[in-house]
């Protein structure tokens, strides 16, 4: 629906969730957190769905939690924020665990959960004028939705320090630098360059995405050995279906 603060366009294989409330700059509030998990779990249901893109609607990404609406909820806010954080987080773990390849699409501003929500996706493509801002520690709060996993993973302890604790805000020249973004593309063809890159991907093997995501994300806590286990298991597993026996077949006649 138009007026739904996140919306869900599934087409050519490929679900566009955007972030749809531009006059907060896309600010999440527990109406977002609840939408926003209710189209992540349409996009990991439906066997169409080969590639997502996130994108937050009007000039901006996403500025994080809606803080205007934090301080309105007065000595309620703790039961409030909980609540967003478990929608948030339910999402978040959807969309990083889901088969489908998910793309940022980021324009304008990525700040606290904006950032961290581009941060859970598998790649993030990002216009020229776009920013990176931790900025939770300069209201008081720690990072939610994920930051404390993948900035980290991202960009080494150090820098992740330093971004959570001074909240420095990137370029999206120095996020390229730094391993956070995946590719720049000039100001206002973020959409536009991750739904090329979303075509591409929906016309590959979903399943095996899937498993490599997951396998990656998993080797980070695992030990040499299960992890080779997981590998083999996986490997063993695709090689057994019909992707993996076209792909094959095609590469051995060069087609």
């Amino acid at each position: 629906m138009p007026d739904s603060t996140v919306l869900l366009d599934i087409r050519d294989n490929v679900a566009h969730i955007v972030l749809n409330r531009p006059g907060a700059m896309n600010a999440l509030d527990l109406e977002m957190a609840k939408a926003l998990l209710d189209a992540a779990m349409q996009c990991d249901e439906t066997t169409g769905v080969r590639a997502v893109i996130v994108s937050g609607a009007g000039k901006t990404f996403c500025a994080g939690g809606d803080v205007k609406r934090f301080v309105s909820e007065g000595a309620q806010l703790p039961a409030y924020v909980r609540a967003i954080t478990t929608y948030l987080h339910a999402a978040i773990s959807c969309l990083t665990r889901m088969n489908a390849p998910v793309i940022a699409a980021v324009e304008g501003s990525a700040a606290g959960g904006g950032m961290s929500l581009a941060l859970a996706c598998d790649l993030i493509i990002a216009a020229e004028p776009a920013r990176f801002t931790s900025a939770y520690t300069r209201i008081g709060l720690c990072p939610d939705g994920s930051m404390t996993y993948t900035l980290s993973r991202l960009v080494g302890m150090r820098r992740a320090l330093e971004l959570t604790l001074t909240n420095r805000t990137l370029t999206a020249r120095e996020a390229l630098d730094w391993g956070i973004v995946t590719a720049i593309v000039p100001e206002g063809e973020a959409l536009l360059r991750a739904d090329e890159l979303a075509s591409q991907l929906a016309q590959g093997p979903t399943l095996a995405y899937g498993a490599t995501k997951r396998l990656i994300h998993q080797g980070w806590t695992e030990s040499l050995e299960t992890q080779m286990t997981a590998e083999s298991q996986a490997i063993a597993a695709l090689s057994g279906m019909a992707d993996a026996r076209e792909g094959m077949a095609a590469f051995a006649a060069k087609r």
